[in-house]
């Protein structure tokens, strides 16, 4: 894993957080919004929770292993309640000082375990996988300016000089309740994934993104540094934040008939 935040050549300060733990396999990437300072609070909160509550979780089950009340794997359950769990800490939080009245952000966070990766997001923070030279978006944003290319309103060149490109239609805090899209996708020895705040793909084409993940895949940290600094030359309007994750090998987990039967008297 690499990662790095930049606070871009407009801005004053930055908003993103950001968080890689490889121990865990858990990445999360969050882009605030709010007043003065309230975005950097929004956002600091979101990437603390998650990526503690997540964590936590880890050492009290595994995420591959079916939780019986969703029959799905634990490791979308542990998506869906640290997320909610850190909307409602923004929430109350901006609720309860004026100063952070009406903060809120964007939320990418993936979870690696069992050879697979399950991502949640709200708002316009993206993640990507880059495979056999191809990138492809594995996100979909929730802002208007989706809506209206979803629509055929615009077009994707009427997009790129869209006024609205800012305007998120979800993200975490603003409301009591957020609607997560949460899904899960399998992975394979040399891809790679980059999460990213809108910092960087305002300022890159995808294709000039996948040319710099395709050159520089054997180095994901000089990877992270070029995609910042050609986000900056092309104008730095925002912070940049952006992480990187190369599957090296196979990472399922390996366990017999007897061990599965015990693992699921675990609590």
């Amino acid at each position: 894993m690499a990662c790095q935040s930049d606070v871009g050549r407009v801005r004053s300060h930055n908003e993103d957080s950001l968080s890689c733990d490889p121990a865990s396999g858990l990445v999360v990437l969050a882009d605030g919004m709010g007043g003065y300072n309230a975005g950097e609070v929004a956002s600091g909160i979101a990437v603390t929770l998650i990526s503690s509550g997540i964590k936590e979780m880890l050492g009290q089950v595994d995420p591959e292993r079916i939780d019986p009340k969703t029959g799905k794997c634990f490791a979308l359950s542990m998506l869906h309640e640290q997320v909610a769990a850190a909307n409602l800490a923004i929430y109350h939080s901006a609720n309860g000082n004026p100063g952070y009245a009406g903060m809120g952000t964007t939320l990418v966070a993936a979870l690696f375990y069992d050879d697979r990766v399950s991502v949640a997001h709200l708002g316009d923070s993206r993640m990507y996988r880059f495979r056999d030279g191809i990138l492809e978006r594995l996100t979909h944003d929730h802002s208007l300016l989706q809506q209206q290319l979803d629509s055929g309103l615009v077009t994707p060149e009427e997009a790129r000089h869209s006024q609205h490109r800012n305007i998120v239609t979800r993200a975490l805090g603003v409301e009591r309740e957020a609607e997560a899209e949460i899904g899960s996708y399998e992975t394979r020895p040399e891809d790679i994934y980059l999460l990213c705040s809108d910092g960087l793909n305002d300022m890159l084409e995808d294709e000039e993104i996948r040319l710099i993940v395709d050159t520089m895949k054997s180095n994901l940290k000089l990877a992270v540094g070029q995609l910042i600094e050609l986000a900056n030359e092309n104008g730095g309007r925002d912070n940049i934040s952006v992480i990187l994750v190369k599957v090296r090998q196979n990472f399922a987990v390996r366990q017999g008939l007897f061990a599965r039967f015990m693992s699921s008297f675990r609590k």
